[in-house]
């Protein structure tokens, strides 16, 4: 059985420090194969901000997969957000924007959404798909392949931000490449659910989650995902914090299998956040 936790928001600069611990404990005692983190590490992309979210990233226990989100390029200094928009991430997180681990039967890759064009919406380009979709051609039959983006490629009810330039293409392409999950966040809004194409299919899972750390929390509790793939089975926990809770606890489970044409889901839909309750399943347009 193979673990995958997924964090996303953190929101260094607007955190909710009474977390901090229990979220490290969380994640380290969980002891998962990969920790995805799906961007928005800072508030307003500052150095002492990038600085808290290394000093936390150092102490994770095992290996991370991190992406940056529209909040972690400059706001308010336009020549460094034109010109050297990632350059505070690349010195506090790393040079690969892109980054990914790869074994047998699990590749975990990053995907960077975030455009310098735009403050809040966010792109996925045509060039990187068609990297992805090369790399799931050359894969081992039978390996699970997770992308990590910050932008979710398909949005919630009720949402009122811009969707991301060319998820739809994007979706549909990678869905009859080979990609098997999306863990993105944004929304700051739980959801999990099976992406329907054209064809009828659910070949791409997406988790989305809220925010991990941030107390800009829209409604929903401080949550993160723990994942667990074993065989053609993934199962999806949520853990939360309430208001005034200084730990996580798990709140659900979804389970999901792997069948010819995609992913079926194994229990009821939850109606555990307003989100998950509202959804419906949509072909995509």
């Amino acid at each position: 059985m193979k673990r995958i936790l997924h964090l996303s928001d953190m929101h260094f600069g607007r955190e909710r420090p009474e977390l901090l611990e229990p979220l490290l404990a969380a994640i380290n005692s969980a002891r998962p194969d990969v920790v995805a983190i799906s961007g928005d590490l800072t508030q307003r992309a500052r150095r002492s901000q990038f600085a808290a979210a290394r000093a936390f990233i150092d102490r994770i226990n095992w290996p991370c997969v991190v992406v940056p989100g529209n909040h972690d390029i400059p706001l308010d200094r336009p020549f460094l957000r034109m010109f050297r928009p990632f350059s505070r991430y690349r010195t506090a997180i790393g040079p690969n924007l892109e980054p990914g681990i790869v074994t047998g039967d699990l590749a975990v890759l990053g995907v960077n959404t975030v455009t310098r064009w735009s403050w809040q919406r966010g792109r996925i380009r045509s060039r990187r798909v068609r990297q992805l979709c090369r790399s799931f051609a050359e894969a081992p039959k039978g390996r699970l392949n997770v992308l990590v983006a910050h932008h979710p490629f398909r949005h919630s009810p009720g949402s009122t931000k811009d969707k991301m330039i060319g998820a739809d293409k994007a979706i549909e392409t990678l869905s009859g490449c080979g990609a098997h999950v999306v863990l993105s966040g944004h929304l700051h809004s739980w959801h999990t659910e099976a992406f329907v194409s054209r064809m009828q299919e659910t070949r791409v899972l997406q988790v989305q989650a809220g925010t991990s750390l941030s107390n800009r929390l829209r409604g929903e509790e401080n949550d993160f995902a723990l994942i667990e793939i074993d065989g053609r089975d993934l199962h999806v926990e949520r853990w939360v914090a309430g208001a005034g809770e200084t730990g996580f606890r798990r709140h659900m489970r979804s389970s999901f299998r792997m069948g010819e044409s995609g992913w079926i889901r194994l229990t009821p839909k939850p109606a555990g956040t307003a989100s998950d309750a509202r959804q419906s399943v949509r072909m995509l347009r």
